[in-house]
């Protein structure tokens, strides 16, 4: 299994078709598109503090195309939050990179892609599990 997680710049890119970055991100999830339909699991997901970060409001209408693209939400409930806690603590970043961390630690996936613009970031949260940063 395959997951592709988004980080806020990919967000931004998404919701945005002018965006400079907007072609290479949709380009990403195209390719797990392809994925889904030759039969191998990927999923795409968003921590919710990023998209609250990136301005994700699903309820508005501007938001139909990004809603279209079925990124699931992973939520900041309990346990990711204490996760989350103790990343923010011990290395000092946002709250939505914090959840990020979180988010990486807790996947079952055998295979995580993060879309940023941050790699050197998402490693340092991801802790101790192995994930691909991609840069957008």
């Amino acid at each position: 299994m395959r997951a592709v997680v988004l980080d806020n710049e990919a967000v931004q890119a998404l919701r945005d078709e002018h965006h400079p970055k907007h072609r290479q991100v949709l380009a990403h999830l195209a390719g797990i598109v392809g994925r889904r339909q030759r039969g191998r699991e990927v999923s795409a997901v968003v921590p919710t503090s990023v998209r609250v970060e990136a301005g994700w409001d699903r309820t508005q209408p501007e938001a139909a195309a990004i809603n279209r693209l079925r990124v699931v939400d992973h939520p900041l409930d309990a346990a990711p939050a204490n996760v989350a806690a103790a990343i923010a603590d011990e290395l000092a970043v946002s709250v939505a990179d914090a959840h990020v961390g979180a988010v990486l630690r807790s996947l079952p996936h055998d295979e995580v892609v993060v879309l940023t613009s941050d790699p050197d970031d998402i490693t340092r949260v991801a802790g101790d599990r192995p994930v691909r940063p991609v840069r957008v």
